[in-house]
């Protein structure tokens, strides 16, 4: 059965909490002919892996829909050339219907337009392109039709409005609320906003407009015999609202009841809950933009040669055996083999290593990789889904909907205290009713609201919130930007941290760090000649010594001649001398005598240097040397990290000798070298099936699978936007000392939510009984709630002083 399983990735809009999330996974793992079911919440994504021959995705879809959710779709307008009759169309029409994630497709002739609705998770334009041109017609996308806007724009759009909505409509309530107490009695209430018809006409649309979600989604819940934080919201929120209007309607007969009045409570508790459900829809979803990111990267159009005939045609029409025109400074289309040039190829977006590597005839080329100074050509190997890219976008897609939200501790408690609550409501409401006090309706309806408002969730849903709020604001002042609350949750347990090198522990660009002329030459004469010729050249490490020599304050000399070798050096005239930078072969290409020069020029590469050669006029004058040289305070910070008493990973893919100079001097014991970019995903994998918690820390694009599929994944800001969207924790400064700085601040924000959980649990163990026994009147009730919000939330600001 395994052969014959597919899997479809569907966009899910509606989750609250991951209770929704839980829900829609145990409701699809029902379904016969569903393997598995995964659903992330933070990406609103599901992965879906089942048996076509039992079910189809339209039976998957409707399964989702039923539970109270919805599939986002996407739409695009395609024109279409070829048609000449409504048989046409309809063929058309037919074809696309058929296609595996197209939900609705319509033809017009008379336009010459399909409108198709698709999955976008399972399909992409090209495959609706491929599929009309299959039936022997012509499509081309509209790009103005295509809706592209993220539902999850459209969500906090949605939720920014309603939040300013609420804020006015209940800011005279807390008004009235702050004023009515007799230690605040010196503060001005205009009269009008104690009258409670004026109150109940301002908390009625918060209620119903704004909190209406909260009612929808606890329908679910309950629907689907769950409960959830928002059945909680619903249920407070509604007893202080409906206690509120019982009192104003006895007011009527004794003004007295208008005093007593709990508007505020519900109209202010869900502002708050608004405004966290805008910052969790800003945290959320943030690494479906590195996959675009990754897609934008490669060339758009390619110069191929076809019988013979030059032709520049879109990425997608490029075939596998094509000849590649590649130009200096173009990117490299698709994968291929170079069959004519040499040059050096600037692969640091996608290796992550900053020195260019050089390429000649018979060597592969990566696409969206830079040619930097030689023409070539090259055949196409693989292309569209096949290239090295593509298979990197893969992984990374995998390992983001693979990732499952951390449980909420509040939504777990929320499963058995709901229930509980309300059982005990109504058991206060029939023992006062019946026993108490018989027949009396309205005392015991307050006894139980009492209950209800005591219990109300104020305090057990502000505990989280507000942690996560305060102490990743305060981690943003030191320069370490959380993603979402449950990155800083997960990441106080971190046990392994694996850093790449290059532009992590490193620098990420080489330095000069030796000059080591022969005893004849003077340094600066050596330098000022070596420099002067290096200057023509593009390649990095010339440009490196170049920098070395000028942060030096050398002048440099007039160039008569220049002639860069690839794949060996370069050649100059300078001052009328003949000047030769580079590799032993250059030199022993030209006959320079270099036999006391290879010793030292061995030490300085066992260390992980690239070392060059120079000769003048033919004769040996000395050797220069560059670096990617670690950063200042790498090994200050990896100390720190063992003294916390994590393991320490470097992981790159330089060979072993240069990797392993690198950890040397950065003081990390254990290195994993030789990685290709994919590789380093699978070497996450290990050490988490080995019951590991495990941070990865990168700034390449090569970097963004492990990122992406590690416990936490931390992104150097001074890196790429790709590791930075694909990572769960973004580091500024690009400072190491920032990921010690990051687990230190989870640890306390964690101890931080736990004090919150303890006491609003403890305040609702203690509040209920008391209220049930009738010794709390409902208006003690909801200050007492109040109350016990207040001092969550002070708490909560504590971490506000948290120095790192």
């Amino acid at each position: 059965m395994s052969q014959s399983l597919k899997e479809t990735n569907l966009q899910i809009s509606g989750m609250t909490c991951a209770a929704c999330a839980t829900r829609i996974e145990k409701g699809l793992n029902k379904l016969a002919g569903v393997e598995s079911a995964n659903v992330n919440l933070a990406l609103e994504k599901s992965a879906i892996k089942y048996d076509p021959s039992q079910i189809n995705v339209d039976d998957i879809e409707k399964k989702i829909r039923d539970l109270g959710y919805d599939v986002v779709m996407e739409k695009a307008e395609f024109d279409i050339t070829g048609m000449t009759c409504a048989a046409c169309a309809t063929r058309i029409e037919k074809g696309l219907n058929k296609l595996d994630g197209v939900v609705k497709a319509n033809v017009n002739l008379a336009l010459e337009k399909a409108t198709v609705e698709f999955n976008g998770s399972m399909l992409t334009n090209n495959d609706v392109i491929k599929k009309v041109e299959s039936l022997g017609y012509k499509a081309q996308i509209k790009e103005d039709s295509k809706e592209t806007s993220d539902h999850r724009q459209k969500e906090i759009a949605k939720q920014t409005k309603k939040f300013i909505f609420s804020a006015i409509l209940s800011l005279p309530l807390l008004w009235a609320m702050v004023g009515h107490f007799s230690f605040t009695s010196f503060i001005y209430v205009p009269k009008i906003f104690m009258n409670p018809w004026f109150q109940l006409i301002l908390a009625t649309p918060v209620q119903f407009i704004i909190g209406g979600q909260f009612y929808v989604s606890a329908y679910k819940a309950i629907k689907n015999k769950g409960a959830n934080m928002d059945v909680l919201v619903a249920l407070g929120t509604s007893a202080a609202y409906f206690y509120s209007l019982y009192l104003s309607i006895m007011s009527l007969a004794d003004s007295a009841h208008s005093v007593d009045l709990y508007f505020e409570t519900s109209a202010v508790l869900i502002t708050l809950i608004i405004l966290g459900k805008l910052f969790e829809a800003k945290a959320k979803g943030r690494s479906s933009e590195a996959i675009k990111k990754l897609m934008g990267l490669q060339a758009k159009t390619a110069i191929i040669e076809r019988n013979g005939i030059e032709m520049e045609i879109p990425i997608e029409e490029v075939v596998v055996g094509d000849i590649l025109h590649i130009k200096p400074g173009e990117k490299i289309p698709v994968d291929g083999i170079i069959i004519k040039g040499q040059s050096a190829i600037d692969e640091s977006m996608l290796t992550g290593e900053s020195v260019p590597v050089d390429k000649k005839m018979g060597d592969e080329v990566i696409g969206a990789t830079l040619n930097k100074n030689g023409f070539l050509k090259a055949e196409a190997t693989k292309v569209g889904r096949d290239t090295a890219l593509a298979q990197i976008i893969k992984v990374v897609e995998e390992a983001q909907g693979s990732k499952a939200p951390i449980q909420r501790l509040a939504d777990r408690i929320s499963g058995v205290f709901v229930p509980i609550v309300v059982a005990i409501a109504v058991i206060t409401f029939i023992i006062w009713y019946v026993w108490v006090a018989p027949g009396d309706f309205a005392d015991a309806l307050e006894k139980m609201i009492a209950v209800l408002v005591i219990a109300c969730p104020c305090a057990l849903g502000l505990a989280t919130p507000t942690s996560i709020m305060a102490g990743s604001g305060r981690a943003a002042e030191y320069g370490i930007l959380f993603k979402g609350g449950e990155h800083l949750e997960m990441t106080h347990r971190v046990a392994t941290v694996i850093l790449d090198k290059t532009g992590t522990v490193t620098n990420g660009t080489p330095v000069l760090t030796d000059v080591l002329p022969k005893g004849s030459f003077a340094q600066e004469e050596f330098l000022a000649l070596v420099g002067s010729a290096e200057k023509q050249s593009e390649h990095p490490l010339a440009q490196a010594i170049v920098q070395g020599i000028k942060d030096k304050g050398i002048p440099l000399k007039e160039v008569t001649e220049f002639e860069a070798v690839p794949g060996f050096g370069i050649k100059a005239i300078v001052d009328g001398k003949q000047i030769l930078v580079g590799t032993r072969k250059l030199m022993n290409q030209n006959k320079v005598e270099i036999v006391d020069a290879l010793v030292k020029m061995e030490e300085l590469e066992k260390v992980g240097k690239t070392a060059m050669l120079a000769a003048v006029d033919g004769q040996y004058a000395g050797t220069v040397a560059v670096a990617d040289t670690i950063k200042e305070t790498s090994k200050t910070a990896i100390s720190r990290l063992k003294k916390m008493g994590l393991d320490v990973i470097m992981i790159t893919g330089d060979n072993q000798q240069t990797a392993g100079a690198i950890a040397a001097q950065a003081g990390i014991d254990h290195v994993i070298a030789e990685v290709l970019p994919e590789g380093k995903a699978e070497e996450v994998k290990k050490l988490q099936a080995q019951g590991y918690i495990v941070a990865m820390v990168g700034d390449g694009i090569n970097d963004a699978p492990a990122l992406a599929i590690a416990d936490i994944g931390m992104a150097i800001g001074t890196g790429t936007d790709v590791a930075m969207e694909a990572a769960d924790i973004t580091l500024i400064r690009g400072d190491l000392n920032s990921i010690a700085d990051a687990i230190f601040m989870s640890k306390k924000t964690i101890t931080n939510i736990k004090q919150n959980l303890f006491w609003a649990l403890a305040y609702n163990s203690l509040g209920i009984p008391i209220a049930a026994l009738g010794f709390l009147a409902p208006w003690l009730a909801g200050a007492a709630m109040a109350f016990s919000s207040v001092s969550v939330v002070l708490n909560a600001l504590r971490l506000q002083k948290v120095k790192l």
